[in-house]
């Protein structure tokens, strides 16, 4: 009975041990899966992920909104192409709008400075810096505007708006 007790324990704490793990896998997974569903929309991004001195994938961001909106969603952050820590948007927005989608965001940054800045919980986007629909050929012209450039893939659902907000982001180093 006791061998039945101690051996329950144990694995109780492999479990609870290992979820965080698990977690981890299962996030790198959906921004692989994200990674590569950029490059196959359009694949000219396959040079911005390796030009870019860093970037930040948020593999899903779910958005609704009736007159006022919101969206969040986590992400995962690369300087130089190796994990630093996570990343986590929240979006409020006013104006016409009504309807749900989720989509994956990329925001690639061409700079130490503009990666420090985002580091730093000092980036905001606001109006000022738009989103590219990743499609085929569509980041042939993009340009960085102030270090960013920001691209878009719509993965499910039907929003309509004309509305002003923007996106805020906290970083957390990995540990």
């Amino acid at each position: 009975m006791k061998v039945v007790r101690f051996t329950a324990l144990v694995a109780i704490v492999a479990v609870a041990a290992l979820a965080p793990l698990r977690a981890q896998d299962k996030d790198a997974k959906e921004v692989a899966a994200a990674i590569a569903s950029f490059k196959s929309s359009d694949a000219v991004l396959t040079k911005w992920f390796g030009a870019a001195y860093g970037y930040v994938v948020f593999p899903k961001i779910t958005k609704g909104a009736v007159v006022v909106g919101g969206a969040s969603g986590d992400g995962s952050v690369y300087e130089k192409g190796a994990y630093i820590g996570d990343a986590r948007l929240t979006q409020a927005t006013i104006g016409a709008q009504l309807g749900g989608q989720s989509f994956s965001e990329v925001i690639f940054f061409e700079t130490k400075a503009a990666l420090d800045r985002f580091k730093e919980n000092r980036f905001e986007m606001s109006a000022n810096i738009s989103a590219v629909a990743a499609a085929e050929g569509a980041s042939k012209d993009a340009k960085y505007s102030q270090g960013v450039a920001v691209f878009t893939l719509a993965k499910k659902g039907l929003m309509a708006e004309a509305s002003v907000g923007g996106q805020k982001f906290k970083f957390t180093p990995k540990k």
